[in-house]
């Protein structure tokens, strides 16, 4: 089975693991914290990093330390993971829906001020499967109604829009080092700000809010989103190759274009001029002049040993965002559309010529035969 991503790994991981293993700094404290922090930071252009569990907590830990709480409402793309609406619910703000674009599947900044209410307090924006959002009209909407920006960058390590890396842009910006994301620490997350105001509130709220000056002491509710030692220590070698890991999603994109473009009913995605799209995942909708429907294709290329996902549910149409009167009664009939006709094909960095060309054969052999 070719599956939709794996890791990969070398020998300065396990280098850099072992070597917190022989010292025993394997927990919450050690020097690969402040290393990953420090060196991942630079890398996007910001001036601090705050490592935590996972990306959903990074949102979470920015969303509180920009004080969004009960009452609030906090505007996000219906096309995405769950996560980016529940982080909102955790500080018991309202997630409001946006519909995306048709080609970025990104949130359309032109239907984003019709969201706009007293209550809103900020915009998460999410580079879907690696292609950068329109920051320049985004960020002219947020200063326009004084609202935060909290950049979701989880899926487009190193993609860049008009030369500056994503999640540079926002007042917080949110990774995830997944074990499907471009450089990956198995689990965990990182919050990147250029406030410092905003980076010490981030460590001490991811540290159950403990004061400095007074330990076991609390003024305020906080969390155990504590990276250990071991994953920063997998996050500082990955660190290391970060662009050749980057380069690759992009040499397996081109590829696919080339070899898929030939074939009818195929939507392919996209890379806007003036940015930099790292295909975090390579996703494609079935259209129906393929004369096969996503479902019967999965399936198909199952059975030939091509492991493929669906897309995103758009989030307005989710039961549990129905029970906290979060959805949004009209329609998006973007997210609607791509969620139903869409699918990602394998796309990890470790993907060879030779697999491309064998997935995009049985695409093509199976478009054919309808």
């Amino acid at each position: 089975m070719i599956p939709v991503c794996t890791p990969l790994l070398g020998k300065k991981e396990t280098k850099f693991v072992l070597d917190c293993l022989q010292t025993n700094w394997i927990s919450s404290s050690g020097q690969y914290i402040k290393r990953f922090e420090e060196g991942f930071s630079r890398y996007c252009q910001r001036q601090y990093g705050v490592t935590t569990t996972n990306g959903t907590a990074a949102l979470h830990l920015a969303l509180t330390a920009l004080e969004i709480g009960p009452g609030d409402e906090v505007i996000v793309p219906t096309f995405t993971i769950a996560s980016v609406a529940f982080a909102a619910v955790y500080c018991g703000a309202k997630p409001v829906f946006v519909d995306v674009q048709q080609d970025t599947w990104n949130i359309d900044p032109t239907l984003i001020e019709q969201k706009i209410t007293k209550k809103t307090r900020a915009i998460i924006v999410v580079h879907t499967y690696g292609h950068p959002c329109e920051m320049d009209p985004i960020l002219k909407i947020a200063r326009k109604h004084q609202l935060f920006v909290v950049e979701d960058a989880a899926e487009a390590h190193g993609a860049e829009y008009r030369g500056r890396k994503v999640g540079s842009f926002g007042d917080c910006s949110c990774f995830s080092f997944y074990g499907n994301k471009i450089i990956t620490t198995g689990e965990g997350g990182m919050v990147l700000t250029d406030s410092p105001k905003l980076a010490q509130r981030c460590q001490r709220l991811k540290n159950l809010s403990f004061l400095e000056s007074k330990r076991f002491w609390h003024e305020e509710v906080g969390f155990n989103y504590r990276m250990t030692n071991i994953q920063a220590a997998l996050g500082a070698a990955q660190l290391e190759t970060i662009d050749e890991m980057a380069k690759k999603r992009r040499q397996n994109a081109f590829r696919y274009n080339v070899l898929l473009s030939q074939i009818p009913g195929i939507t392919l995605p996209v890379e806007r001029q003036d940015v930099k799209n790292v295909y975090w995942m390579y996703g494609i909708l079935v259209d129906r002049a393929f004369g096969m429907s996503r479902k019967n294709l999965m399936a198909a290329l199952k059975e030939k040993g091509i492991e493929t996902r669906t897309f995103f549910l758009p989030l307005n149409n989710q039961p549990v965002f129905k029970k906290l009167r979060c959805a949004d009664s009209r329609r998006f009939p973007i997210a609607e559309d791509i969620a139903k006709r869409g699918l990602y094909l394998p796309s990890g960095s470790g993907l060879t010529r030779k697999e491309i060309e064998y997935i995009c054969n049985c695409i093509g052999t199976l478009q054919r035969s309808r």
